[in-house]
């Protein structure tokens, strides 16, 4: 057997070898790191994961032919909703035919919802969910709702409640927190709080979020349980994931230069707002998370919101709050809204599953 000082001559020289193989390798290749710990990283290529699906797989594909538009802040904002209605309208329609449901017009307690259930069946009257939209606090109410809505009231036999929230550049926050709170008062005069859950993809992952730390701040019980998807609990674009999926995703910009995170895109939402504020980004406040109930963060290794995401998990978990993520292997933001991945179904399956073993 060899020695201690004979092994650790052999590691230094195995150590040397590496340093010299390296030294031999472009510069370029490599990434370099500023005193400041700014790191300067060389372009490369990033090929399909091998962990991916197949229809993943070709989805990325696909995307060599579809124009890469950043989202806009600018415009009208009518047209705008009018614009991606129309883009999302075949995801929609596909995901109706492969998930069918009954959806009915609304108002509770004055807000406008879609109640969504399983097409010709019974929904379960011992639960209910919340579900709210994303589309950056200012588009998206009836796409992004159906999209969210839809997988989860049919192969869950839930009746899902999607509330069409006020949004910018009507209304600023708390504006949306307010109307879901009132929605989920009127809901607890027919279940209790442990029946309901609440769940929401980007915008409203991060509401859903909010939501949870609003609740009990006001004097309401909290929910049974929440879903945040592609979101975190923390403001919408920070940590690395908004620099590395900015550069190999593309959906979104990677922040400019100097700045914290990326430029809003929430048509002034949060202008006037405190994004440290606890009803805001409640990750950064171990008081606030530790009134959370039972939680499933869903992101993808390729979405902008992976940091986020992966913060408020830790964060939840060191608040001592059951809290459950998944980072599904190359996908980007919302991926869940593809009916077609099986990466997709998964998240549906995952979801389903997580709210029936946490609403009782």
């Amino acid at each position: 057997m060899l020695g201690p000082i004979v092994r650790r001559i052999i590691g230094g020289l195995a150590i040397a070898a590496c340093a010299t193989s390296l030294s031999a390798q472009d510069k370029e290749a490599r990434p370099v790191f500023d005193a400041d710990g700014n790191v300067h990283v060389p372009a490369f290529d990033l090929p399909p994961s091998a962990l991916m699906s197949r229809e993943a797989t070709e989805f990325m594909k696909m995307r060599a032919r579809m124009p890469m538009r950043a989202p806009t802040t600018q415009g009208d904002i009518g047209e705008s909703r009018r614009q991606l209605e129309m883009q999302l309208a075949p995801q929609v329609a596909k995901m109706r035919e492969l998930y069918p449901v009954d959806v009915a017009e609304q108002a509770i307690a004055n807000v406008p919802t879609r109640i969504v259930t399983p097409k010709g069946k019974p929904s379960g009257s011992e639960r209910v969910l919340i579900n709210l939209h994303g589309g950056a606090f200012s588009v998206c109410a009836d796409a992004c709702a159906m999209l969210e809505s839809a997988p989860i009231a049919s192969m869950g036999g839930f009746k899902v409640v999607t509330v069409n929230y006020r949004m910018a550049p009507e209304a600023t926050h708390p504006a949306a927190v307010e109307d879901v709170a009132a929605v989920y008062r009127e809901l607890l005069k027919s279940y209790k709080a442990k029946q309901i859950g609440i769940y929401g993809c980007s915008a409203g992952g991060v509401l859903t979020g909010q939501v949870a730390a609003w609740l009990p701040a006001h004097g309401l019980p909290q929910a049974g349980a929440i879903g945040i998807f592609g979101a975190g609990a923390v403001r919408f674009g920070s940590g690395d994931s908004a620099y590395i999926a900015g550069y190999i995703d593309g959906s979104f910009p990677p922040p400019p230069p100097g700045a914290p995170s990326q430029p809003p895109i929430d048509r002034g939402y949060f202008a006037q707002a405190d994004l440290r504020d606890p009803m805001i980004s409640p990750a950064l406040h171990q008081d606030v998370l530790a009134k959370f109930p039972p939680s499933l963060i869903i992101t993808g290794s390729r979405a902008m919101d992976m940091s986020p995401a992966i913060y408020t998990n830790s964060q939840l978990l060191k608040a001592g709050v059951r809290s459950t993520l998944i980072v599904a292997e190359g996908m980007s933001h919302c991926y869940m809204y593809m009916p077609n991945l099986p990466e997709s179904h998964d998240a549906y399956q995952i979801t389903v599953n997580f709210f029936r073993e946490n609403l009782r």
